[in-house]
């Protein structure tokens, strides 16, 4: 059977129905292509900004200067790192504390209270840390312009010289033997506490005295291997970077110590700082109480002056007593005014290097700051120019230093606060350190029974028998 002819009108309704389903198709496809085109921009985009982000991140943020001291930075990155450290190195006191007490925290609390305290506060740290910087920052450029320089070879024997390490099979320096302890001598004989009046004579020999114990020589200076100074300078550098720092920080560090030394010196040749200085020695006599005090200067008065401080020396204290003796005596013999305001006070030191030679003083009261005080009577027995001791040389060599430094810093600081947001607290402080101490137990005391006590009945006189 021959197929019914297509009409013309459908025909044509078919094409127009394909030619708009094209279109569609087109239209769709165009859609598409531009949905995919948006998203591959935004992707574009997104990694454009994740990697300025992140070379802004790891590349130019740590390379932007945190302080500013005339034409030198200091970068956020290094001073990260040496927050880091100084992190480090607290927590490793602490640690070595703890072990060296047996694990007693409650020790650590109250002797190392002050480092716990800076780990928790990390932005006081980091400020500490940046003003340290800042300083070592001048103190560098103050040797530099002197031309001192540092090597890396002067880091590596410092960090040897650290642990005793001079070279393989020297000796460190031996060490000098202590000059003996000059004894106070009063200028009165003390007083006895019994004075015998009558001798009777004996032909009793006198006994033979006992020789006493040979002197011990101090031990000489092992030398240290350099295989010895590698394993414990490994196991240092194993506990700070266990921790997150750097032995790069710790050679830095070390160079600025170096720095500082040989700034020390240059500055004491450049001002002739003299190895002498003014000196006293102090008869001291102090007193709990401003009556104590007053009968002692009473006593000074009568007696005079080493009379009283040789009764107060003499005195023989009551074992037995609850409470230490009001007043005590002792002697200073040649300090410095700094070395004797630091052991008594200013007002005690001031008045030594100002009254006459065998002059008492009046009463010198020296407040303790908690809301007591202490009275000092003293008496200047000598005072002359005398050699400085290495240590006190020493303190006034890191003095001029000091006051270099805050010379060159101030008025020439400058800090970003960027520093502020980016402190590192890593490594935290281990919460064993904030951990209550363990309490002393208890010692349970028996109750002691008392025996009810009986009342003694009043006697009954007897009754008088009758006379018969």
């Amino acid at each position: 059977m021959a197929k019914k002819p297509v009409t013309p009108t459908q025909s044509e309704a078919e094409q127009r129905q394909s030619r708009k389903e094209m279109l569609i198709a087109r239209k769709h496809e165009r859609q598409l292509r531009n949905v995919r085109i948006a998203a591959v921009v935004v992707v574009v985009l997104i990694a454009i900004v994740v990697a300025v982000a992140l070379i802004n991140e790891l590349a130019l943020t740590p390379k932007r200067a945190v302080a500013t001291v005339g034409d030198q930075t200091i970068a956020l990155r290094d001073w990260q790192d040496r927050v880091t450290y100084e992190r480090a190195q607290r927590v490793i006191f602490l640690e070595n504390q703890l072990e060296a007490f047996g694990g007693d925290v409650g020790i650590i609390q109250q002797f190392g209270g002050s480092v716990i305290n800076e780990l928790l506060d990390e932005e006081g740290l980091g400020e500490n840390v940046l003003n340290v910087m800042a300083e070592e920052l001048v103190i560098c450029q103050g040797a530099a312009d002197r031309g001192i320089t540092i090597t890396d070879d002067d880091v590596q024997q410092e960090i040897a010289a650290n642990f005793g390490f001079y070279g393989e099979g020297v000796s460190p320096t031996a060490q000098p033997e202590p000059t003996q302890t000059i004894q106070p001598t009063p200028s009165l004989t003390p007083i006895p506490t019994a004075v015998i009046t009558d001798i009777v004579p004996t032909e009793t020999p006198f006994p033979t005295p006992t020789a006493g114990p040979t002197e011990t020589p101090f031990p000489t200076p092992t030398p240290l291997s350099e295989q010895a100074f590698q394993d414990q300078f490994g196991a240092v550098m194993g506990s700070v970077t266990d921790l997150g720092a750097t032995e790069a920080t710790y050679r830095s560090v070390v160079r600025a110590q170096l720095c500082r030394t040989r700034l020390a010196e240059a500055l004491a040749e450049e001002q002739s700082l003299s190895r002498t200085a003014p000196q006293a020695s102090v008869f001291v006599i102090t007193a709990d109480t401003e009556e104590a005090a007053n009968e002692v200067k009473a006593q000074i008065d009568a007696d005079g002056y080493l009379t009283a401080w040789n009764t107060i020396q003499s005195r023989v204290d009551d074992p037995e007593a609850t409470e230490a003796p009001p007043t005590s005596s002792f002697e200073v013999l040649w300090r410095t005014q700094d070395s004797l305001a630091a052991s008594t006070s200013a007002e005690v030191a001031a008045a030594a290097f100002s009254l006459d030679v065998n002059s008492p003083s009046d009463i010198i009261a020296v407040d303790n700051g908690d809301d007591t005080s202490t009275y000092y009577l003293i008496m200047v027995s000598g005072r002359e120019e005398r050699e400085l001791s290495e240590s006190e040389y020493q303190t006034r060599q890191d003095e001029l230093v000091q006051t270099f430094a805050d010379e060159q810093l101030t008025g020439n600081l400058e800090l970003n606060e960027l520093w502020r947001s980016r402190v590192p607290t890593l490594p935290v402080l281990p919460s064993k350190f904030l951990a209550s101490p363990t309490a002393t137990p208890e010692v349970e005391i028996p109750p002691v029974e008392v025996q009810p006590t009986v009342e003694a009945q009043p006697t009954v006189a007897p009754e008088p028998t009758a006379t018969e």
